[in-house]
C-alpha cells in the first residue's frame, strides 16, 4: 500500500526539497543583483545630463571697473554676473559618444548701479560625463575662438570628487589652473567640499588705447593685462556640482615697468543666497537618485539575497526522514478495521 511521505513537521518531503534550491537560487540572484548595482549599473547610470540647464547668479558691491562707454574708471558700483548652462543634446548625440556631452556656458556681468552692461562671455566644451573633465574636441571654443588645448575641469567636478588638487579651466586665463582642496562646509543644506584657486599677476593679453587714459603723450598705446583672481567654489563631493562660487578678481593694465596703469576690474563677486538654494534643488534630485542606485538598491538586494541563501541551506542541510518517521503518527480505526 503506497502513502505519502511526511517530514516531522508533517509537509510533505517533495515540497521542501523543492523550496531548497529555490531559495538558493534567489539568494544567488539577488546577491548578482547587488553587485550588479554597486560596481557597474551606476558607471551606466549617474552621468552628467545632455540637456544640463542651470543659472546660478553672483553679486558684489564696492566694485570698481574701468568703462568703455564712458572712457572712465567707475568705482564704488555693485555688480552682478549671471552664468548660464545649456547642453546641447543635438550636438552631443552627433559625437556618437555616450560618454561625452557638449554644453555652453553665457557670462553677462553687468552693472546695477548705473544699469550699464560690463562685459559678456561665450564658451562650449565637450566634456566627460563622469569626470567632468574637458575632452578634445574641434568644437571647444572661448569667446567664439576655438581652443583646441582647452583641458581640466569644465563647468562641473567629477562624480565622487575628492579631496585634492584638481587642474580648473580658467577661462580668463585661459588655461587649466590648480583648484586645491581647503576643507569642507554646509551649503544649502548639502555637505559640500571647498576648493580655491589663486592666480597671482597672470599675462594675459594686451589692450590698446588712447595714450591720454594713460597718462602717456602718444595718441595710443597698448599695455599688456595682468590677472589676478582667487576663486572659491563650493561643490558638492557626490554629485560633482558647485553650489556656490565666490571670485575676487584683479584685471589692470601695466607698463613697461611693470607699474599699474590702469585698473580694468577690480571686485569680489559671490552666488547670491536665492541663487545657492535654486542650484542646490537639483542637486538634491541628483544626491537621491545616486543615493538609491549606489546605496539604497545594493543594500537591499545584498540582504535579501543573504537571507534567501541562508533559507535555501537551511532548508538543504534538514535530513529526509527515516521510515518510520514517514508513517502517519496515527493509524485511523477504519483502516485497521479494514485490515483486520
Amino acid at each position: 500500500m503506497s502513502h505519502t511521505s511526511y517530514s516531522h513537521d508533517r509537509r510533505p518531503w517533495r515540497t521542501r526539497s523543492l523550496w531548497s534550491p529555490l531559495l538558493a537560487g534567489a539568494g544567488i540572484f539577488a546577491l548578482v543583483l547587488a553587485a550588479l548595482f554597486r560596481f557597474f549599473v551606476p558607471g551606466q547610470v549617474v552621468k552628467f545630463p545632455l540637456n544640463e540647464y542651470e543659472i546660478m547668479t553672483l553679486q558684489g558691491s564696492g566694485v570698481s571697473y574701468f568703462s568703455a562707454k564712458q572712457l572712465t574708471e567707475l568705482s564704488g558700483v555693485t555688480m552682478r554676473a549671471t552664468y548660464t548652462i545649456k547642453g546641447e543634446v543635438g550636438t552631443s548625440q552627433a559625437l556618437k559618444r555616450p560618454g561625452v556631452a557638449v554644453w555652453q556656458s553665457f557670462v553677462a556681468i553687468e552693472d546695477l548701479t548705473n544699469r550699464a552692461p560690463f562685459q559678456y562671455t561665450y564658451a562650449q566644451f565637450a566634456l566627460d560625463r563622469r569626470t567632468g573633465q574637458i575632452v578634445p574636441w574641434t568644437g571647444n571654443t572661448v569667446n567664439a575662438a576655438h581652443n583646441l588645448a582647452a583641458s581640466g575641469q569644465s563647468y562641473v567636478w567629477p562624480i565622487g570628487t575628492a579631496k585634492r588638487t584638481y587642474q580648473v579651466y580658467d577661462r580668463t586665463a585661459l588655461r587649466p589652473e590648480p583648484a586645491r582642496f581647503a576643507g569642507t562646509a554646509t551649503t544649502a543644506g548639502i555637505a559640500t567640499y571647498r576648493f580655491v584657486e589663486s592666480v597671482t599677476g597672470q599675462h594675459v593679453g594686451s589692450l590698446t588705447l588712447p595714450g591720454s587714459l594713460v597718462g602717456s603723450s602718444a595718441t595710443s598705446v597698448t599695455l599688456p593685462e595682468y590677472y589676478t583672481a582667487t576663486i572659491t567654489y563650493w561643490v558638492d563631493p557626490v554629485t560633482g556640482d558647485p553650489l556656490k562660487i565666490s571670485e575676487n578678481e584683479l584685471l589692470t593694465l601695466r607698463d613697461s615697468s611693470g607699474a599699474t596703469r590702469l585698473v580694468l576690474l577690480r571686485g569680489h563677486l559671490t552666488t547670491t543666497p536665492a541663487s545657492v538654494r535654486t542650484v542646490a534643488a537639483p542637486d538634491r534630485t541628483s544626491l537621491g537618485k545616486i543615493a538609491l542606485f549606489c546605496t539604497v538598491i545594493p543594500l537591499a538586494a545584498l540582504i535579501l539575497g543573504l537571507v534567501l541563501l541562508a533559507a535555501g541551506l537551511a532548508l538543504s542541510r534538514r535530513r529526509r526522514p527515516s521510515g518510520q518517521d514517514e508513517l502517519p503518527e496515527r493509524i485511523p480505526e477504519e483502516v485497521l478495521s479494514s485490515v483486520g
